[in-house]
């Protein structure tokens, strides 16, 4: 229990540091936003459980981003092609996430606001 405990307490350091990136800050404040829309609109809690998971994908993929660019900072500081190439990488993977939340957002909140 007690591994347990402080393996959790790394994670929340981690997701406290998080936090300090402004992509991470932006994103967040839009799930809040959409939260409260979805709470307005009353969706299903189906949709619900889609428009959460989404929102987990995302922030997700932005910690593991900022994780990838920590230790490609750390390791190759100065600029390098194959340091900028996995960098791209993984900011086109949040990219891809991000877009496929709106997507699916598209498809839940459009139907509630054309009533």
């Amino acid at each position: 229990m007690k591994r347990f405990s402080h393996g959790f307490g790394h994670a929340l350091r981690g997701i406290r540091y998080a936090f300090t990136g402004r992509n991470f800050r932006i994103q967040a404040a839009c799930a809040v936003i959409v939260l409260f829309l979805a709470y307005l609109l009353r969706i299903t809690s189906t949709e619900l459980i889609i428009v959460i998971a989404m929102i987990g994908l995302v922030l997700s993929m932005e910690a593991t981003n900022s994780a990838v660019e920590e230790i490609c900072n750390k390791f190759h500081p100065e600029t390098h092609p194959h340091i900028a190439l996995i960098k791209d990488l993984a900011a086109g993977a949040v990219l891809l996430a991000s877009l496929t939340a709106l997507a699916v957002g598209l498809i839940i909140f459009l139907p509630y606001l054309a009533k």
